[in-house]
């Protein structure tokens, strides 16, 4: 009986010790409400099918700034199947969250990259990856990609479309209306 009592009490100490973290890691409300960003289907249509067809494009849609102060950006990303590129490793904490809206691909996340060469003080690139899980990726497929992960399209089998939503903490990607 002490036993079970005791485990209780543990338990309703956890529960109300969740609550309280929760509670209080709330942020205020600012004072004036913030306005929420349309990103219509339309916008989307256009923007891509504007996007130049003979190499890899990831351009931004939008990007604003919301509560919390940091950013989101929306990019509308064309993959040509004839220009698959390579493995890519972002050394940020902005994370990428991709959508995928047409094609067919293999995508390879974690893993080690291959021949990998730093491009930029945020960016390392490399020619493939091993050892890491690779996925089929299809319309409607959502990928979350934390900062600091390997990831590569090892095979595409048509021209991709998908939106990368890129929620940035650090607020390093401009502002775009």
């Amino acid at each position: 009986m002490k036993k079970t009592l005791l485990a209780f009490g543990f338990l309703g100490f956890g529960v109300i010790t969740s609550l309280t973290t929760y509670i209080l890691a709330q942020t205020r409300a600012p004072e004036v409400p913030p306005i929420a960003t349309d990103v219509t289907a339309e916008d989307i249509v256009k923007f891509i099918d504007n996007l130049p067809k003979d190499r890899v494009s990831d351009r931004p849609i939008r990007t604003v700034e919301v509560t919390g102060d940091y950013r989101v950006g929306v990019y509308g990303v064309l993959r040509p199947k004839e220009f698959p590129g390579g493995s890519n490793l972002h050394q940020v904490t902005t994370t990428e969250i991709y959508y995928m809206l047409s094609g067919y691909a293999t995508l390879v996340t974690g893993g080690t990259m291959t021949d990998a060469r730093q491009e930029n003080e945020n960016w390392v690139r490399g020619t493939a990856i091993e050892n890491g899980v690779s996925r089929r990726v299809v319309p409607g497929d959502v990928i979350i990609i934390p900062g600091h992960t390997p990831h590569w399209f090892s095979e595409l089998e048509t021209d991709l479309t998908y939106l990368i939503f890129r929620p940035d903490p650090d607020n390093r990607i401009p502002l775009i209306d």
